[in-house]
């Protein structure tokens, strides 16, 4: 599934080719993906795209007369092509541009979406989130405010979206491991000097993520079509079996709150 880091190098990929540009016409190959696509974003034909924005893991594409908002899902990803390029299977929708370029959206799965705010108005997806990791509003101070009385595992509770935005399971599996916290912990536990230490880590794996193109395990791509190559960098995540590049004990996987969870027993308390 596409993560914070993932999102960001699409809108970093996509917004030189899009913003100031005029949307000419949008192609809609399916009439659902998570949801149905709603007909209100041909209101925005003819529209200049004045922003692209992202917030956890939704693009915003403003314009003045409203805003396309875009989840990738499981397996979706955006490339801008000429506008003549004949499209594959699963791609399922496109933003044609009146420069001869198309936005095209592919998602064999079909767990993303496409959908449609009103100028000046909020979407609910939006409603109830947390402060992005890499602000300085996310902080020791304020995570710990937060988790104090807290019982749920401290994996489950960076993950959650009303706490932080965008700490998907490949990022709070790194983030705890650098940081030998054990992700079973209850979040009400840690002291502060430890969330000190994981809001640090945090951060730095999203930022070296975007850096390195965001993590390629199946079907993400960037807005360019090559892969992203944070996946040499883990260090725990899908290893489970391997020796711990810590201090060679095998590394352990288990389900946390139905996401599977990689850790080392031995580094990790």
């Amino acid at each position: 599934m596409p993560e914070l880091p993932e999102v960001e190098v699409s809108r970093m990929g996509i917004s030189p080719h899009l913003v100031g540009q005029t949307i000419k016409a949008f192609v809609f190959r399916t009439p659902k993906l998570r949801w149905e696509i709603p007909q209100e974003l041909k209101q925005l034909e003819g529209q200049v795209i004045r922003h692209i924005r992202r917030r956890a893991k939704y693009l915003l594409i403003e314009t003045e007369q409203g805003t396309a908002i875009v989840h990738l899902g499981m397996s979706g990803s955006l490339r801008v092509l000429d506008a003549d390029f004949p499209a594959a299977k699963h791609d399922h929708v496109d933003l044609k541009l009146t420069n001869g370029k198309v936005l095209r959206y592919n998602d064999p799965r079909r767990f993303g979406a496409w959908l449609w705010c009103a100028p000046n108005e909020s979407h609910a997806v939006l409603a109830h989130m947390g402060p992005e990791p890499l602000t300085e509003e996310f902080n020791a101070d304020y995570v710990a405010e937060k988790a104090k009385g807290k019982r749920v595992a401290v994996k489950q509770f960076i993950m959650d979206n009303k706490i932080v935005v965008g700490v998907g399971n490949i990022y709070a599996n790194e983030s705890l491991f650098k940081s030998r916290i054990h992700p079973t912990r209850p979040a009400g536990k840690l002291t502060r000097k430890e969330w000190q230490l994981l809001v640090e880590n945090i951060k730095a794996t999203l930022e070296i993520a975007i850096q390195q193109g965001g993590t390629t395990l199946k079907d993400f791509a960037q807005a360019d079509g090559k892969p992203g190559y944070f996946a040499q960098e883990l260090l725990v995540y899908g290893k489970a079996g391997e020796p711990c590049p810590e201090c060679g004990e095998t590394l352990q996987e288990q389900k946390i709150g139905q996401r599977n969870t990689f850790f080392c027993d031995k580094c990790q308390s």
